[in-house]
């Protein structure tokens, strides 16, 4: 092997949703875990499934199966906490995973224009080509920046704030 060759070569953890094996930058994974205790509430955030709390951190959970894939997971055998990016901002995200994780070393090929958001890029491992997913176009989240002065008070606290005010 020679050294360009190798300062091409990256880092990527392989993860597993029912057949099919995705990839995930072995820079942007924080840990593997156990599955633990989701914490379910209502909410109406696509592929949101709940939230974790690891490592004094509340992570949201969210299952990409059913757009990877085509259907939800059933099963889990861990958890994979990734490091999600939007605009300057870094968040924990857990997405489920039903069989074994595996770190490698590969060549990263761009994803074209024709790729879905999801994909970051593709390898090639073990005779299959392995999607590189993005998670900032797979996983929910904010999309664009707050507006000024939505950082002083959560939206719920403002409605009830206005409720409150409007009571005489």
């Amino acid at each position: 092997m020679t050294v360009s060759t190798e300062l091409e070569l990256r880092s990527f953890v392989l993860l597993r949703l029912g057949e099919r094996r995705f990839a995930v930058a072995a820079e942007e994974t924080a840990e593997l875990v156990a599955p633990s205790r989701v914490f379910r509430f209502p909410h109406k955030t696509p592929r949101m499934e709940g939230v974790m709390l690891r490592r004094g951190r509340i992570v949201p959970v969210c299952d990409v199966a059913e757009k990877l894939i085509g259907k939800r997971l059933t099963s889990r055998r861990f958890y994979l906490i990734a490091l999600r990016r939007y605009g300057q901002r870094t968040e924990w995200v857990a997405l489920p995973v039903t069989g074994e994780c595996e770190l490698i070393n590969a060549e990263l090929t761009a994803a074209s224009a024709s790729d879905e958001p999801h994909v970051a890029g593709w390898l090639s491992h073990g005779g299959d080509v392995i999607e590189v997913l993005n998670l900032s176009g797979l996983t929910p989240g904010q999309d664009k920046a707050p507006s000024p002065g939505a950082a002083e008070r959560p939206p719920a606290a403002s409605a009830w704030q206005s409720e409150a005010e409007a009571q005489p």
